[in-house]
């Protein structure tokens, strides 16, 4: 079995389009949450708020690659395009057969699908058609165009499981390499913003109707749901003897991964899930919860959510590890949730820093059973757990290690 290491890292988030704007931004415990003054028209709506990624430039692209994707896969691209970058990986590394796609996202761009349907709606007919919209709101768009745009011809693998999705693209890429199926893996995930997605948070009851950026607010007191965001991330995957050979700088190790389904409700948490996939994901890395160093938590902002997390941690045995959630600073960028929180520990063990829950003002009575982060902490970071849990019972965990030469 190979070791698996990440050798690059590219990000488009609410908070920032590089991974240094996006540390300053975490250690500044500054929010992409942002006013949506246009979604006030949208009737019944009563969210206002989301995560939203500027200044990232599609133009980057080239036009011939562009003009099958949606906003989603431009995002998937360029986060793509700056992990290669920084691992130094070269078109003909991409195109050798040996190195393959792990990317996914929650449905196909959700504003090409309103403007397939509008058009469709408007005419009664397809003459509006553009033969491009199918690849951008097909399933596999962004790992699609992806794979296209770079020539890849080893494994594309596209998952599909709302929040769980970029952290099962990451757990397939590993279990490809460390099998020895492919030398690299492009690994990650990414959603676009549509005031839909928030719809569909806000008809549950899901979604947090504050009108500030104090929102979300995982595991408080008065936490009222989750705030919907956008972007993408990329991780480059490497079997170690791969990325040695190269002589390139290596950020971090994947040592554990494991999913399940809690086989129980297609929305409603359940804490035995969620064990039962942090506990496979240890049990891979031949550890213990106390040989974890940090949790980032999937915490949404949710009131049952972040109540049975809370419980599930607790339930990983006798442990004061320190806990945060990150979503405070971008709010749910569902598909892209867990390559994102991925990059952030990353970050977090290679400054020796652990960055706090955002807007946790009053431990909520039901999730003070784990030891939170309510400020920055210096201290040594060697392992890392991060967790995310999806719609269906979807449940994915991944163990991250600092890696030593």
């Amino acid at each position: 079995m190979n070791r698996v290491v990440i050798t690059g890292m590219g990000i488009i988030s609410p908070i920032g389009i590089h991974r240094d704007e996006v540390w300053e931004n975490l250690v500044q415990q500054k929010t992409g949450i942002v006013s949506m003054p246009e979604w006030d028209n949208i009737t019944d709506l009563k969210v206002s708020l989301a995560g939203v990624c500027k200044e990232y430039a599609p133009k980057r692209i080239n036009r011939r690659n562009r003009r099958t994707m949606g906003a989603m896969a431009v995002m998937a691209a360029i986060s793509a395009m700056d992990a290669m970058e920084q691992a130094q990986i070269s078109p003909a590394t991409m195109q050798s057969g040996r190195a393959g796609v792990a990317m996914g996202s929650t449905t196909g761009s959700g504003q090409i699908i309103q403007t397939l349907f509008d058009d469709f709606l408007n005419t009664g007919g397809i003459s509006k058609l553009e033969g491009t919209a199918f690849m951008k709101i097909m399933n596999h768009s962004v790992a699609a165009n992806l794979a296209s745009m770079l020539g890849v011809m080893g494994r594309v693998i596209s998952p599909c499981s709302a929040c769980a999705t970029s952290t099962q693209a990451i757990g397939l890429g590993y279990e490809a390499i460390k099998d020895g199926y492919q030398d690299i893996m492009l690994c990650g995930g990414a959603d676009e913003l549509h005031p839909t997605t928030a719809g569909v948070f806000d008809v549950l009851n899901a979604a947090s109707r504050q009108k500030t950026a104090h929102s979300p607010m995982p595991f408080d007191e008065n936490r009222d749901g989750l705030v919907v965001g956008e972007g993408a991330g990329t991780l480059i995957l490497e079997s170690l003897a791969h990325a040695q050979k190269r002589h390139v700088k290596i950020l971090g190790e994947v040592i554990g991964y494991h999913t399940t389904c809690d086989g129980a409700h297609m929305t409603s948490p359940q804490d035995r899930g969620m064990v039962s996939a942090m506990t496979g994901a240890l049990a891979s890395a031949g550890m213990t919860i106390r040989d974890i160093d940090y949790i980032n938590a999937h915490a949404t902002g949710t009131r049952l959510g972040d109540a049975a997390e809370s419980r599930a941690i607790a339930m990983l045995g006798k442990h004061h590890t320190p806990v945060s959630a990150t979503k405070g600073y971008t709010g749910h960028t569902l598909a892209a949730s867990g390559v994102m929180e991925a990059i952030f520990c990353l970050l977090m063990m290679e400054k020796n820093i652990i960055i706090p829950t955002r807007n946790l003002n009053r431990i909520g009575s039901d999730c003070n059973s784990i030891a939170h982060v309510t400020r920055l902490i210096n201290s040594r970071i060697d392992t890392v757990m991060t967790s995310n849990f999806a719609f269906g019972g979807i449940n994915a965990a991944l163990i991250l290690k600092k890696h030593r030469y």
